[in-house]
C-alpha cells in the first residue's frame, strides 16, 4: 500500500511543477500554452543525454534542463506570441500558435531522437524507466523524494518571491491589473517575460524526473497536456496556490482511481487511465469553472447549512426526528 501512496505522491509532484508554470504564464499573458508538455519533454532528453550518452547522474541534469526549457519558453513568447499580440491577435491566434509550436518541438525532438538512435545505437522511444538508475535514501526511491524536495522548494520560493520581493509586488499588481500597474512604473513586459521564462524551466526540470516513471518518448508531451491542464483548472486557472492544490488532486486521483478502478475490472482499465483527469476537467467545467480557489466556500457551506437546516425541519414536521 505505501509503494501505492509513494508513487502517487511522486506523480502528483511532478503535476505540481507543470500546473504550476502553466497557471504562472496564463494569470499574466492570459495564454493557455499547450506546448507546455513538449517543453517537459526536452528536460526528459536532456537527462537522457546525461544518462545514456555521457554516463551522468541523470538528476544533474537538472539545471541544464531548466535553461534550455527556459529558453524555448522564451523563443514562444518573445518571437512568437509577442508580435501577434502586437498585432491584435485573439485568444484563438494564440492557442494555435502555440499548438504550432508545440509540433515544432515535437518534431526537433524526434530528429535528436533519431541522431541518438543513429549515432549512439540507443532507444530513444519507448524505453524503459530510469528506475534502475535511481539512488535510494532510507529505503525510498530517489526520484520520490527528489520530486517532493522541488515542490517544497518550489511552493517556499513562490511564496517569498511573491510576498517578500519588489519583483513580486510588481508581478502581483501586473496579474491584477497590467495597464494599471504600467502607469505606476512597473515593467509589465519583464514581468511576462520572466514569468515564461520561469514557467519553461520549471516544466523542463519536471521533465527530468519524467524518465523515473514513464516511458521515454517524444510523444510523451501529448499524453502530459491533459492531466496538466487539468491540474490547473481544478485548483483555479487564476491562482498559482491553485495550481498547487490542483497538481496534488488530480495527480492523486489519477493514480489512486486508475489502480482502484482496474483492480475491479481488470488490468485493461490501464490503457484509458486518461479518463480520469478528461472526466476531472469536464466536471470543474461544469460545476466550478473557477477552480476550487475560485469558489467562495463560505457562501457555499452556508447555503448548504441552511438547506440542511430547511431539511431537518421538514422531517420534524412529518414527524420523522423525535
Amino acid at each position: 500500500m505505501w509503494i501505492l501512496i509513494r508513487d502517487a505522491i511522486t506523480y502528483a509532484s511532478m503535476l505540481i511543477l507543470l500546473s504550476t508554470g502553466l497557471t504562472l504564464t496564463y494569470i499574466t499573458t492570459k495564454v493557455p500554452n499547450f506546448a507546455h508538455g513538449e517543453i517537459a519533454v526536452i528536460g526528459l532528453f536532456v537527462a537522457f543525454t546525461f544518462l545514456k550518452i555521457f554516463g551522468l547522474n541523470p538528476y544533474l541534469a537538472m539545471p541544464v534542463a531548466f535553461v534550455l526549457g527556459a529558453l524555448a519558453a522564451l523563443v514562444l513568447y518573445k518571437l512568437i506570441l509577442r508580435p501577434l499580440m502586437k498585432r491584435g491577435a485573439t485568444l484563438d491566434h494564440l492557442m494555435i500558435a502555440t499548438l504550432g509550436y508545440d509540433i515544432l518541438i515535437f518534431a526537433m525532438l524526434n530528429i535528436y531522437a533519431d541522431f541518438l538512435t543513429e549515432t549512439y545505437k540507443v532507444k530513444t522511444r519507448g524505453f524503459m524507466p530510469f528506475r534502475a538508475y535511481d539512488f535510494t535514501f532510507l529505503g525510498q526511491p530517489g526520484v520520490f523524494i527528489v520530486s517532493v524536495a522541488a515542490v517544497v522548494i518550489l511552493m517556499v520560493s513562490l511564496h517569498l518571491l511573491l510576498t517578500k520581493t519588489r519583483f513580486g509586488i510588481a508581478m502581483r499588481a501586473t496579474i491584477e491589473n497590467p495597464h494599471l500597474a504600467s502607469v505606476c512604473g512597473v515593467n509589465v513586459e519583464l514581468v511576462y517575460t520572466v514569468s515564461w521564462i520561469l514557467a519553461g524551466g520549471l516544466a523542463s526540470m519536471a521533465g527530468v524526473l519524467l524518465p523515473f516513471y514513464f516511458r521515454g518518448s517524444p510523444c510523451l508531451g501529448f499524453y502530459l497536456i491533459v492531466p496538466v491542464f487539468t491540474a490547473s483548472i481544478v485548483g483555479g486557472f487564476y491562482s498559482i496556490y491553485g495550481a498547487m492544490l490542483g497538481g496534488a488532486i488530480a495527480g492523486l486521483s489519477e493514480y489512486l482511481m486508475t489502480y482502484a478502478v482496474a483492480s475491479a475490472v481488470g488490468s485493461w482499465f490501464l490503457s484509458y487511465r486518461i479518463a480520469i483527469p478528461l472526466i476531472m476537467l469536464a466536471l470543474t467545467l461544469l460545476l466550478a469553472p473557477e477552480g476550487l480557489t475560485g469558489v467562495n466556500w463560505r457562501k457555499v457551506l452556508r447555503t448548504l447549512k441552511l438547506r440542511l437546516s430547511g431539511l431537518w425541519a421538514q422531517l420534524g414536521t412529518l414527524g420523522v426526528r423525535r
